[in-house]
């Protein structure tokens, strides 16, 4: 433990991810309080905890994270990133307004002059296609001293993200596509997995 102000705690070493790029912080505990939000703070994380910690700074504490939620956010950005990936490789001039994962769906917003649903059938079975092909994804530093970071499936794409990342395309299982008006000139993409 290397900082505690109030409710608020920064570690030396850490296993939870902050919120970042869309994708909602992990949650979990630390030394078995319960964890709220991880966000960067510079280099740092600040973790709100739910109350004030037992510990002192100095003290080791045990992190967990609660699995189930960082696997289903896992799955849920990388269907996110095929999607976007799609839209992008074969539709000159889209352009990405904003994103969010949470544990539930993701989400990915365009600028589009257009209703994007007659799109979203195709888009759907080229995503699941690649996603039900098991094809490894590749996750590593492209400039490790920065801390870049990128995700590559061969054939496909190589993007840079420092999110969290799976080890094979297939983990994510069946997705839903569906379309949601956000105002004129821009679209969303809601991204649901299909179990």
């Amino acid at each position: 433990m290397t900082h505690i102000h109030g409710n608020e705690v920064e570690l030396s070493r850490t296993v939870f991810y902050a919120e970042s790029g869309g994708q909602e912080s992990d949650t979990g505990t630390i030394g078995g309080v319960p964890v709220i939000n991880a966000r960067k703070s510079g280099h740092g994380i600040i973790y709100t905890l739910e109350s004030a910690p037992g510990f002192a700074v100095g003290d080791e504490v045990v992190c967990k994270i609660d699995w189930p939620r960082r696997y289903a956010l896992m799955k849920l950005h990388f269907a996110a990133e095929v999607v976007l990936e799609l839209f992008t490789q074969r539709f000159d001039g889209i352009v990405k307004i904003g994103a969010h994962i949470s544990e539930d769906k993701s989400r990915v917003d365009f600028e589009w002059p257009e209703n994007i649903t007659p799109l979203l059938a195709q888009m759907e079975s080229k995503a699941q296609a690649l996603l039900d092909a098991d094809s490894p994804i590749e996750s590593a530093f492209s400039d490790e001293a920065l801390g870049r970071r990128y995700w590559q499936v061969d054939g496909f794409a190589k993007v840079p993200c420092g999110g969290t990342h799976l080890k094979r395309t297939a983990e994510v299982g069946n997705i839903k596509l569906k379309r949601k008006n956000i105002g004129r000139g821009k679209e969303r993409v809601e991204i649901l997995l299909d179990s």
